[in-house]
């Protein structure tokens, strides 16, 4: 039989009420329980009303809305890009444990996750701001999806400002998947979630991956299989001119410019902020994305085999190391390069592939206690501009070219 949850949900006083009704869960010693959820039960329709078909996979989805809405805790659930680890962005103690249970940067701001477009300017909005119309063309094509704009925090801003690092603006974007618009719907809140990993771990695309980094520190996983794109958001700043990319992600560059003539001239940020600089968005400035092996990134090296071998040879790595390899469009097979090389994954021939398969690569290599993960870099047009950007944070050495 199927239930039906009319939406927009009827908004609550979400300042008074929803902190007075808020139950205190004990965040030490947790016990972390994974919960199946099919997404194939999941409908939105053109109203934004929300169904559930499947009643297992509503009740798990009520759990873990009732962490979001009435306790300090926070709870990780599968999006469209990787796993994310949410709290109530309206609450200091859910950010505050976002935070604390990924050992996260407190100047690293998170990213605000709504379920439609009617629910960001009914809570977060201020009464009459209308959204700057450069953005218009990209929500239209990309929301929902894997796509963040940047806002201005109004002075009545109900958001924590531990989500905003106490800055002028807030990151937010609607995602595609619908176990975590159905998250966000349900618990009519909007949620901040960085990726559910511990911090500088490559993120998790995967349910597993989140049990690994983060078990006995939050309550409940949303399984809901693998994450489709498998790297983060494509973030962009549409208040400053010329427009900028501040992270690439699953929107490449060239979607983004293709999008409308007011993108034309996007610029891309700097890699990283300096020490001193505020950072807009994740990504930004910190390593990020990083096994516990060393990670060594070669770059133009379409003679894939000479350069990793002549690497090899040079001393730079013991004799005793055990080795991974990942390669992808140019590399030749392990076996062909190296009989140093103990380990090998094909990460994928086209951008989409690697995208999806980078991050879960690199976590089961890791976890089979290689000490050292050589990766074959990849050109920077279209999904390569996310994957390098990804990959230049994780790299402790970076091999450019013919190694000398």
């Amino acid at each position: 039989m199927l239930s039906v949850i009319s939406g927009p949900l009827k908004h609550r006083s979400l300042i008074g009420l929803h902190i007075a009704r808020r139950k205190v869960h004990c965040s030490m010693a947790l016990t972390t329980k994974i919960l199946k959820v099919d997404q194939s039960s999941i409908r939105f329709g053109s109203d934004d009303e929300l169904s559930i078909s499947d009643k297992e996979t509503e009740q798990n989805l009520k759990t873990a809305a009732d962490v979001i809405k009435n306790s300090d805790d926070v709870v990780a659930f599968p999006t469209e890009t990787v796993y994310g680890l949410g709290g109530s962005a309206l609450n200091d103690a859910s950010v505050k444990s976002i935070y604390r249970a990924k050992n996260r940067p407190a100047d690293n701001p998170l990213i605000v996750h709504i379920s439609s477009i009617s629910q960001l300017y009914r809570i977060l909005l201020p009464k009459g701001y209308k959204i700057p119309s450069i953005y218009e063309p990209l929500m239209s094509k990309f929301w929902p999806g894997p796509l963040t704009i940047l806002l201005p925090v109004g002075e009545d801003s109900p958001l924590s400002k531990f989500v905003t690092a106490e800055q002028p603006t807030f990151a937010v974007r609607m995602p595609k998947h619908p176990i975590a618009r159905a998250l966000i719907a349900l618990s009519d809140t909007p949620i901040a979630a960085p990726s559910a990993n511990a911090s500088t771990r490559p993120s998790p695309t995967l349910a597993s991956h989140v049990y690994h980094d983060l078990e006995g520190k939050i309550p409940y996983i949303l399984d809901g299989g693998a994450c489709d794109v498998g790297v983060e958001s494509t973030v962009v700043d549409g208040l400053v001119n010329p427009p900028m990319l501040l992270r690439p992600g699953g929107v490449s560059v060239e979607e983004i410019r293709n999008a409308d003539t007011q993108w034309q001239d996007v610029i891309l940020a700097k890699k990283t902020a300096g020490k001193t600089e505020a950072v807009k968005t994740p990504g930004m400035k910190y390593r990020h994305y990083s096994p516990t092996a060393r990670v060594i990134l070669f770059i133009n090296c379409e003679d894939g085999s000479k350069t990793v071998n002549e690497f090899l040879e040079s001393k730079k790595i013991p004799e005793n190391a055990r080795i991974a390899l990942l390669r992808s469009k140019y590399f030749e097979p392990a076996s062909s390069i190296s009989n140093k090389i103990e380990i090998e994954r094909l990460l994928g021939s086209t951008g989409s592939e690697i995208s999806r398969n980078l991050f879960k690569y690199l976590r089961e290599v890791d976890e089979m206690g290689v000490d050292f993960i050589l990766v074959e870099g990849v050109d920077e047009s279209n999904e390569g501009l996310a994957i390098m950007n990804r990959l230049s944070k994780a790299a402790l050495e970076v091999v450019n070219g013919s190694f000398k």
